[in-house]
This record gives structure tokens, sequence and C-alpha cells, in this order.
């Protein structure tokens, strides 16, 4: 079959796994960072090391002769690349693949009275103003559902597009758990309609999971004056749900916390307006109830001439049995190699 002339030609413009000569360069001077440079990112020599190009040793020289160029610039040494750079040896492009970040969750206790937007045309107060800054090429933070004006509670905030879709999605179901303060108390015919299926003003009808009498926030009673408190669950985020859900079966809701999404639940102590980074086990945790798949951890590549190591106390086929370890054997008696010499009598 004959091949495609340009497509050969663009073929010859790529750099291949290994370097022709070792022509001195002059030292190319310190470039500027990579707009998607981060402490995420890995550095430009573990890159090149890992695309075949030799080892991590004569990709910094290379870079230090200034044959290696990032997004039309020289690198220097220590450099770090994110997705999107444009990477070029010899004057010729390098196609290399950088894995993703690992994606990062806040849990930020959201108060009443600010909103869940970047950009608000009222100027009001948003959740996003309080967070720490991602670093540049890593996007944005992007909440994963939304808490109306006057609902207060767990928000969780991630800064991976699709760990956020996935937590949102319905197909997997995640619960949404609220403590709901309701003007007066449901009736046993109101809790069963809102158990069954309630309508509200668009979809099918909406139903809790559980509904179950509760305590207040600060530790008061829940069937003190006239209002009550319960804790819902929900497996869906409609807009404002829970609330049209109350006033459905007659009632007001006057005040609302969400408190649990999925198995994550708002920290003791975390007090409003605050936020907290989750460690990896619980962005795992939460990845994978959402059925996302498992993360790298955050540590650097891996050297490409690096050699293989065997895990501990893996001993491979040709090693044999291994020995009994329940009871010290008996070691045999040692058989002299010669008998002694009769030298006769004295």
């Amino acid at each position: 079959m004959a091949g495609n002339p340009g497509h050969a030609a663009a073929k010859d413009n790529v750099i291949d796994s290994r370097f022709r000569g070792n022509d001195e360069r002059k030292v190319a001077p310190r470039a500027k960072n990579s707009p998607h440079e981060s402490a995420d990112t890995p550095k430009l020599h573990k890159v090149l090391a890992q695309a075949g190009l030799g080892s991590r040793i004569e990709m910094e020289q290379a870079i230090a002769q200034g044959r290696i160029r990032v997004n039309g610039e020289a690198a220097h040494i220590g450099q770090r690349i994110g997705r999107g750079d444009r990477i070029a040896v010899d004057g010729k492009p390098l196609r290399v693949r950088i894995a993703p970040p690992p994606a990062r969750v806040l849990a930020y206790h959201k108060p009443a009275g600010e909103v869940v937007t970047h950009d608000d045309p009222q100027n009001r107060p948003t959740v996003f103003r309080r967070l720490p800054r991602l670093a540049p090429g890593l996007g944005k933070w992007q909440s994963v559902g939304r808490l109306d004006l006057n609902t207060e509670g767990l928000l969780l905030i991630t800064s991976s597009g699709d760990l956020a879709h996935r937590l949102m999605h319905p197909s997997f179901g995640l619960e949404r758990e609220y403590a709901v303060r309701v003007l007066g108390a449901l009736s046993d015919e109101e809790t069963q309609r809102l158990l069954e299926g309630i309508a509200i003003d668009d979809g099918p009808p909406a139903r809790f999971h559980a509904i179950e009498e509760e305590t207040g926030p600060d530790g008061g009673e829940g069937q003190t004056g006239v209002n009550r408190w319960y804790r819902v669950t929900i497996a869906e985020g409609r807009n404002r749900e829970v609330r049209r859900m109350i006033e459905a079966a007659g009632h007001a809701v006057s005040r609302l916390i969400r408190i649990r999404y999925g198995a994550f639940a708002l920290p003791k102590g975390l007090k409003r307006g605050m936020w907290l980074e989750l460690d990896e086990r619980a962005v795992s945790a939460l990845g994978q109830a959402a059925g996302a798949p498992p993360q790298p951890p955050r540590r650097r590549l891996a050297p490409a001439d690096a050699p293989a190591r065997r895990p501990r106390g893996d001993r491979g086929k040709a090693s044999g049995p291994r020995p009994d370890m329940g009871r010290p054997q008996a070691r045999p008696a040692r058989t002299p190699s010669r008998q002694p010499r009769n030298r006769g009598p004295g």
C-alpha cells in the first residue's frame, strides 16, 4: 500500500527515540516558566528520559546545551512542564504524554448569604473568594452541585471537572443528607407522601429516602417551639429540591443545612466560611463511589533507566519452595571429613 508523502514528511520532522550526534551548543539562558507549570507537574528532564531519549543526566546536559525548547523558548534545568506544552529537541517536535495532576478536593462549610458562582452580576459574595488559588494551568475550582443563597453546610469543591461531573451524575445515586428546620410538625400522612413521591414543578415526583426527627444543630430539641428539625436523605440534586418538596407538603423551610454528600460528612469543628483539603485516601474513596478510575498518587516520575524492583518477599519461581518457618529444625550432627590418625602407643 502506497504511503502518504505528506505524512512521511511530517513524520521526518518528529524526533526519534535517540539523539543524533553529540555536538556542542552554547549554554541556554534561563527561560520563562511554562504557563502550565506547578508543583504537581513533572520536570522536563524526567519526561525526556521516560520518552527514551537518554538518561536524566544526559537530558540535563542537552537542556544546558540549548538543544531543548519549550513553547518556542530555550528550556532551563529544573523546568517543569504540563499538558499543552510544546517540546522540541534539536528543532524537531517531541510528542510526550503527561498524565493530569491528581484531583484536589476541598470541603467548604458554606454560610448563608454566599452564592455558588465565579461571577455574580449582583456582586454578591461567592464561595470561591475564600479558596486557595490553583497553580497556573490547572484550571479553576468547580463546585460539586450547588447550594442556594440561604442554604448552609457542606459544599465539595474540586479541581477536576471529570470528578465533579461523576459526583453529580444521577446514575451513581450518591446520597445527600440535610438537616432541615420546618415550620410545624410533619404529619404521618405528609411524611408518607414525601417518602413515596411528591409532585413538584418540574420532572417526575421527588421523594426522600429517609426522614427522621432530629435535634437542632446547636443541640436544641427538635420538638420544642413551633419549628421542628428533621434529617432527610435524597439521591438527586434538582434545583432547590428539598425546599420545594417540603413546601409541596404544606410547610415552610426556615433553615436548611447539608451535612453529608455520599460517604463524606461535614467535618465537626469546621466553622462556617472555612475549608479543609481532603487527603488522598478520602479523594480516592469519593472517586470510587462515583465510578472514577483510581488516580495516581502525588509522587514524581520514576527514572526511565531505573531497574525494576522485585517486591519484598517475591522469590520468583526458580527459588524453590519456602522453608517451614513454624518451628526451628534440628541441625544434624556434623560428620568429620576424615578419621584421626592412629599414632600408636606412646
